[in-house]
């Protein structure tokens, strides 16, 4: 049998994406975030909305209590066979139609009939998402604190020594550490309260039903959507299945943080290439040169801001739904947010990272 090429020996962990790349991902992955958008915990998440979607309709007398009950046991010990969703997806575009087979197969009888009862398949998507997206944004804003106090604490080591401030690249005249950690300490301030906001306002739940109407539910939409939300620690608002500013704002917030990150990685790297204001500890080596200490996380932060700023233009393209809701907007959304999302996480990683590396700061 012909030897396989040596280049084909990992080939079950190749990967188009550098945050989950076999080698790339040593620069770039973020475990904690991708683990977000991976399809077990996509799955976990619908599951909890089809939990609480028939407690909040045995709450509301629209199923009853033994239904809702039987519905919760069933669903908390489901096998989900991905295989089958996948082949699902292929077929109709989304996975909910298989999914919610699956679960009507193992919840049986006539509770069975009750699972998803009225929901439609974007409300489980998006509401999915937004359990996802609230447990990214905790984690984003923890990583802003920490870095935060990493430069408070390169402040008040270094603040008080002279650094030459640059304008246009030239040298203009002297200031203090202090100053330019400020540039770079306030911006991520900023977007920590940003965050903070969306923390309680921003992650809707999405319960709409096939038009946005609730029509299955009469007058018992609007409490039983609020006692949904309720248990999914979401703010209950109505419908949005083609009105996606809120996924713009989230997404304009994370290239606002990965954009100040990238300033400040860029002048840590202007800093390094002047050699005499900064003393960086573990610099990436050159195959080359032996002697140099390249800024390697810094560079990195510039590269991940500007991939954000890039991706930022394709997340404003999928605001253009068409009526009550688009396949194709809403696509590429799924191509484009986790990989934001995932950047942002790396990103703020990689900027705890730096903060450490910088032993000395200041003339």
């Amino acid at each position: 049998m012909k030897a396989k090429p040596s280049f084909l020996i990992f080939e079950n962990r190749m990967s188009l994406s550098p945050f989950e790349h076999s080698f790339l991902g040593g620069l770039f992955a973020d475990e904690e975030t991708s683990a977000l958008f991976s399809a077990e915990a996509d799955v976990a998440a619908m599951l909890q909305f089809e939990v609480a979607l028939a407690k909040a309709q045995a709450a509301c007398d629209v199923i009853s209590n033994d239904d809702a009950v039987r519905i919760a046991d069933a669903l908390n010990t489901i096998v989900i066979d991905y295989p089958s969703l996948r082949e699902g997806v292929a077929k109709d575009g989304v996975v909910v139609p298989d999914f919610v087979r699956q679960l009507r197969s193992v919840v049986g009888g006539q509770a069975a009939t009750r699972v998803h009862f009225g929901a439609t398949s974007q409300d489980v998507i998006d509401t999915s998402l937004m359990l996802r997206l609230k447990a990214a944004a905790e984690i984003i804003m923890a990583r802003l604190s920490s870095c935060v106090s990493g430069l408070q604490n390169i402040a008040s080591r270094d603040g008080s020594k002279p650094l030459m401030g640059y304008t246009r690249m030239q040298a203009a005249i002297s200031m203090t550490v202090a100053d330019r950690v400020t540039s770079w300490q306030q911006p991520l301030v900023g977007h920590h309260e940003k965050l903070a906001v969306m923390m309680k306002r921003g992650f809707a739940l999405q319960f709409g039903g096939a038009v946005g109407t609730l029509d299955k539910f009469g007058d018992k939409g609007a409490d039983i959507r609020a006692e949904l939300a309720r248990r999914l620690g979401l703010v209950d608002t109505a419908q949005w299945h083609s009105q996606r500013d809120s996924i713009v704002d989230f997404g304009h917030c994370i290239a606002l943080i990965t954009g100040s990150l990238g300033k400040f990685g860029q002048d840590i790297a202007l800093l390094a290439e002047m050699g005499n204001e900064i003393r960086l500890a573990g610099g990436g080596g050159s195959s080359a040169m032996p002697h140099k200490q390249n800024p390697v996380v810094a560079e990195t932060l510039v590269t991940i801001a500007r991939f954000n700023a890039v991706q930022m233009s394709a997340l404003h393209q999928s605001m253009v739904h068409e009526q009550e809701r688009s396949g194709a907007a809403w696509m590429l959304e799924w191509l484009v947010l986790p990989q934001m999302v995932v950047a942002t996480g790396s990103a703020l990683l990689l900027a705890e990272r730096l903060i450490e590396q910088i032993e000395h700061l200041g003339s």
